[in-house]
């Protein structure tokens, strides 16, 4: 969940709102749409805990169908489209430590070297996720605390204008959501291997929600930095924020190191999108006959084929894309699917009230009334303001509906428990 958004998108986001209170409001708001739709996917996950995600979810909520085009946008968007996002945010930054490193061949290097950990040794890529991820805690918790005593956090107090209220009520607030969403995507990422979790009506909520808690403190607490370290004009569009607010607090050779230790926190979202992302692709190849080839593991455990497919996509896009644009395109989709997702706690609610549910969505059913509605609006204004980007993220849904008519020719699995 922490990576490549937190460094990168507050830039976006102070062209787009001005003020550096409507940047923090922004922030604080995306934290709890998190956390809601944490509540949300902790009560699905604890009563139907398999590998998945959303593929699993939407196919038993809705249809197979719908759970088809979740999965095929899980493949392209909820993962290799951020594993290049990942990547591409990491080889700036490690350029910015390292003057002429090539920030592409960066990424693909990056790309490559995680898949070799997590698509041949399941206990390697576990080992390597754990320790990248304690790594990346403790330094941003430094950072903020380094940070708030050498900016000036009176920037964060000036008058807003226009007022805090204008902003957050504007289409443009709307916008900047779909793009802290995109930094806090990952929130759900506990349910994409929920199938391989040690007592998941327990450790799934937990996962959830503590993590979502944890990283939404994190997440303001940097920001702040970011946005005492420097005036709010010179942030607007900067890619390598964090790079930028280490040189004005701490001068150019030491932001280059602090660049270098972002780089390395990047690294932990690249290997996490490799590790849960091909749970999804697995899931896939399990249910469909035409898919099969994606199930295969190694005699170690491993989702080799599922990883490597996922790792070409990435590459694709980091070939291709621009970061920016994958920005728009990845938290309009995303937002559409999760939406679609946390209104399926309501759906099974009223359809099937006997299904057992070791965890209850608390505030229900305020809190996923809330989700859908802020969903529903960030993607009402995406199309409005970003229509290029929503639709392409329109035309991915499409074509995962269509390959679903192909795909679902060949059969299902006896064993599906989707069917």
């Amino acid at each position: 969940m922490v990576g490549t958004g937190v460094f990168t998108t507050t830039g976006f986001l102070v062209e787009v709102l001005h003020t550096p209170a409507a940047v923090l409001a922004a922030w604080i708001a995306g934290g709890l749409l998190a956390v809601s739709g944490a509540l949300c996917y902790a009560e699905l996950s604890a009563a139907l805990p398999r590998n998945g995600g959303e593929y699993l979810l939407l196919g038993r909520i809705y249809h197979p169908a719908v759970g088809f085009a979740a999965g095929v946008i899980s493949l392209v968007v909820g993962f290799a489209a951020p594993l290049a996002a990942s990547s591409l945010a990491f080889g700036h930054y490690l350029s910015a430590a390292v003057p002429g490193v090539s920030p592409v061949a960066a990424a693909a290097a990056i790309i490559a070297a995680f898949a070799l950990a997590h698509g041949v040794d399941v206990a390697w890529g576990q080992r390597a996720q754990s320790a990248v991820t304690w790594t990346q805690v403790v330094l941003i918790a430094a950072a903020t605390a380094g940070g708030l005593a050498l900016g000036q956090p009176s920037r964060l107090l000036a008058p807003a204008s226009p007022p805090l209220a204008t902003s957050v009520l504007s289409p443009g607030f709307a916008l900047a959501l779909v793009l802290v969403s995109f930094a806090y995507s990952g929130w759900n990422g506990a349910v994409y291997i929920a199938g391989e979790v040690r007592a998941p009506s327990r450790t799934l909520p937990l996962a959830l929600l503590l993590g979502t808690g944890l990283v939404t403190v994190l997440y303001v607490g940097l920001n702040a930095v970011f946005l005492a370290a420097a005036p709010a004009s010179e942030l607007a569009g900067v890619v390598e924020v964090g790079h930028l607010a280490a040189r004005r607090l701490v001068g150019e050779r030491a932001s280059r190191v602090l660049s270098g230790l972002i780089a390395l926190v990047l690294a932990s979202s690249v290997s996490a999108l490799t590790l849960a992302g091909s749970r999804v692709y697995e899931a896939m190849g399990s249910d469909h006959r035409a898919l099969a080839f994606l199930s295969h593991r190694t005699s170690r455990g491993a989702p080799l084929t599922a990883v490597s497919v996922q790792a070409l996509a990435a590459l694709a896009m980091v070939f291709t894309s621009g970061f920016g644009a994958l920005l728009g395109y990845i938290g309009f989709t995303l937002s559409l699917s999760a939406g679609l997702t946390v209104l399926g706690v309501i759906v099974l609610r009223l359809r099937e009230p006997d299904l057992v549910r070791p965890y209850r969505a608390w505030g229900y059913p305020v809190t996923p009334v809330l989700f859908v509605a802020l969903s529903a609006w960030m993607v009402f204004h995406s199309l409005v303001e970003r229509p290029v980007s929503s639709i392409a993220g329109v035309a991915t849904v499409a074509g995962a509906v269509a390959l679903y008519l192909v795909v679902a020719r060949g059969g299902r699995n006896p064993s599906d428990p989707v069917t």
